[in-house]
């Protein structure tokens, strides 16, 4: 499938983004009924391996496959002192990245997972969203085009990751836009600013929201996001017309993701929330999408980090419902 052309392709692309096998759904509920165990024993584990089973479209699925991508932009809003690294982190920790030194890369291999890594035009950063757009037009389509293409359609499960030194105030205010109420719910420490930091970030999302009244989502993540928020909502859209799995990571990428909710109800159905992480508004904006976490361990590194390693879960449900033995192939007598 080629790239996009226009923020209307994507919202047809949407549309016509075929759902999950229900054939695939009935028969794998089918095989959980038969395994050797009692009726949902094994909790959400059985509850995954039947969803993974529907956008696989088959009864019986196994995971070899799981791409990870990290996406890296910078953002003009540092300007206005909302973290406590400089924006020179994000490109090093993009060399980081590509030497194989960073937490995603370990937790990528551990759980046999490949991953890409790109930069989105990191000497040039965003504009100020405090005083407009974030991005023009052909920018925000460009990094959306980047994420649709990053993605392997050969994959059978895709994380997406993001660094970008300011992303969480981004996150922040797109968090806010799509879904209303004050700036103080949604914005939090990021990189570990101080309470004086914390109150003047949120007062940099209000000043944010006032600059950039858009109701449209997709206006509102070009607007208020960055490009790594734009590439991961293209990389997580070409994976639900391509019927990949998506494990989602923490409040940035679950923002970029939101935007994709709110332009085409059904847009996530082919994705589960990683984990929960420490970041203030992360765990109101998984309630909103109606995502239960697999996991919540404090994490707040981003990354992907937290995706990553719920791949393990996802392989530990998957393992469970298509090796395990039926009550016949184990002789053992049924209640």
């Amino acid at each position: 499938m080629t790239g996009m052309t226009s923020l209307d392709d994507l919202r047809q692309r949407l549309a016509r983004a075929p759902g999950q096998d229900e054939t695939a759904r009935t028969r794998a509920q089918e095989r959980n009924a038969q395994l050797t165990k009692p009726p949902g024993a094994l909790g959400r584990l059985e509850e995954l391996a039947i969803w993974y089973a529907a956008w696989r479209a088959t009864a019986r699925p196994r995971l070899e496959r799981p791409q990870v991508i990290v996406f890296a932009g910078n953002h003009g809003v540092c300007a206005q002192g909302v973290s406590a690294f400089p924006p020179e982190v994000t490109a090093q920790m993009v060399a980081n990245f590509r030497a194989g030194g960073a937490a995603i890369n370990q937790l990528a291999a551990t759980f046999g997972a490949t991953m890409d890594v790109h930069a989105l035009d990191l000497d040039t950063p965003t504009a100020d969203f405090t005083e407009g757009p974030a991005m023009t037009p052909e920018e925000f389509l460009q990094a959306l085009d980047t994420g649709w293409r990053a993605v392997d359609c050969t994959a059978d499960l895709l994380v997406v990751g993001e660094m970008g030194i300011g992303n969480t105030t981004a996150a922040a205010a797109v968090s806010a836009a799509l879904f209303g109420k004050e700036a103080a719910l949604w914005t939090g420490r990021g990189t570990g600013v101080d309470d004086a930091g914390l109150e003047h970030k949120k007062a940099v999302v209000e000043k944010a929201l006032a600059a950039n009244p858009a109701d449209d989502p997709l206006e509102v993540l070009r607007c208020l996001g960055g490009r790594e928020l734009a590439a991961m909502a293209g990389a997580i859209a070409r994976a639900r017309c391509a019927r990949i799995p998506v494990i989602l990571d923490g409040f940035i990428c679950t923002a970029a993701a939101a935007a994709l909710h709110v332009a085409h109800a059904g847009a996530l159905d082919h994705a589960v929330a990683g984990h929960v992480s420490a970041e203030r508004g992360h765990a109101v904006l998984l309630e909103r999408l109606g995502k239960a976490p697999l996991l919540s361990l404090g994490l707040r590194l981003g990354e992907g980090s937290g995706a990553a390693l719920a791949i393990a879960i996802l392989k530990g449900a998957l393992a469970c419902h298509s090796d395990m033995a039926t009550f016949a192939e184990a002789g053992v007598a049924e209640s």
